[in-house]
């Protein structure tokens, strides 16, 4: 099988298809992981001479795994076959290990949302050091987190919500893709910021989140917008609002939580690193290779319908920002109380 092929859909319809196309990536992948993990490019080889695995830390069909396939075919011509390589579980930390422990020899990477700089204070015992054991390669993308609840819960504004949560102590779940991601901070911040008490429920990748408040198992999540927006106009999930500072372009009728909650302000950004010590050679590569994948038209179109925003950096520039959203996200961790072991 080729395993470049194995990896096409149309890059309209990638969501539809992504499940199906893990499955088969993944048999792909494990033939050749094998191999991959025990050669060495010879000296003088020409990068890359192999598949790169670009692993993710969630399952198949959320936000960070439709972009992947996008960049996967878009970088397909110049880099040949990336193979994407979903590894959910351990709060969003399997993923970040197995690269942060893998040969620093440019086919192992990872691609992840901000959740990666969370996980830093947010669990007290990790197996690796994002600062420390990755390389920032560059910041791809930005998307607002969206305050839904399902049809049933009683309210229609975040002023309402805060409302029936103090009224109801503790009544309220809300979900998030894990322990540890921006929609689990997103909830810490409310409850601090408004003094309510709501139950954390967290699920395993933005995917079951979503159909879990579908069915009403929570009844609100900080949700990842690209793969929230189509059941919003829907009607199956009510948009509160977003949570960044502007309005998101795709929704703008939905008001910003900074509206209701003064100062409430969270994205979700998406960047990529590979194991620190990778030739700087190989970085700078993939760097350039990624930025003309950000300025394709057919991925700002996909990006913009899902409202995500292209961004692009250099190596450096997203090695500071990375160490800041640690620092940030450290203080709204330590004010919530909301390490866990």
């Amino acid at each position: 099988m080729n395993a470049g092929k194995s990896q096409s859909c149309p890059i309209t319809a990638l969501a539809s298809c992504a499940i199906a196309v893990a499955i088969v990536a993944t048999v792909a992948m494990v033939g050749s992981a094998a191999d991959a993990g025990a050669q060495t490019p010879s000296s003088g080889q020409a990068w890359p001479a192999r598949p790169i695995r670009m692993i993710l830390a969630v399952p198949p069909g959320g936000g960070t795994d439709i972009q992947a396939r996008i960049f996967s075919q878009k970088l397909l011509p110049v880099l040949g076959t990336v193979i994407v390589d979903n590894r959910p579980g351990g709060g969003a930390n399997i993923g970040p290990e197995l690269v942060a422990k893998a040969q620093p020899d440019g086919y192992t990477m990872l691609f992840q949302s901000a959740g990666l700089a969370v996980n830093q204070t947010l669990y007290r015992k990790l197996n690796y050091n994002a600062v420390r054991d990755l390389a920032p390669v560059l910041l791809v993308s930005s998307t607002p987190l969206v305050l839904v609840v399902h049809p049933s819960v009683p309210a229609r504004t975040v002023k309402e919500l805060i409302a029936l949560a103090k009224a109801k102590p503790d009544d309220l779940n809300y979900g998030s893709p894990t322990s540890g991601t921006t929609s689990h901070l997103a909830g810490e911040l409310l409850k601090t910021m408004t003094g309510t008490k709501m139950t954390h429920i967290p699920y395993k990748g933005s995917g079951p989140a979503t159909t879990a408040l579908l069915g009403g198992e929570i009844d609100l999540m900080f949700s990842p917008l690209p793969p929230t927006v189509p059941h919003v106009k829907s009607g199956k999930m009510r948009a509160l609002a977003v949570t960044t500072l502007k309005r998101a372009q795709v929704m703008p009728e939905v008001p910003t939580m900074d509206d209701t909650v003064k100062g409430f302000e969270l994205d979700n950004w998406y960047g990529m690193f590979f194991p620190m010590g990778t030739p700087r050679d190989i970085v700078n590569r993939f760097n350039a290779e990624m930025m003309k994948v950000l300025k394709d038209p057919d991925v700002r179109a996909v990006m913009a319908r899902d409202g995500s925003e292209p961004l692009g950096s250099t190596p450096e520039e997203f090695g500071v920002y990375f160490k800041r959203e640690v620092e940030k996200y450290a203080k709204v961790i330590k004010a919530a109380g909301a390490q866990v072991d």
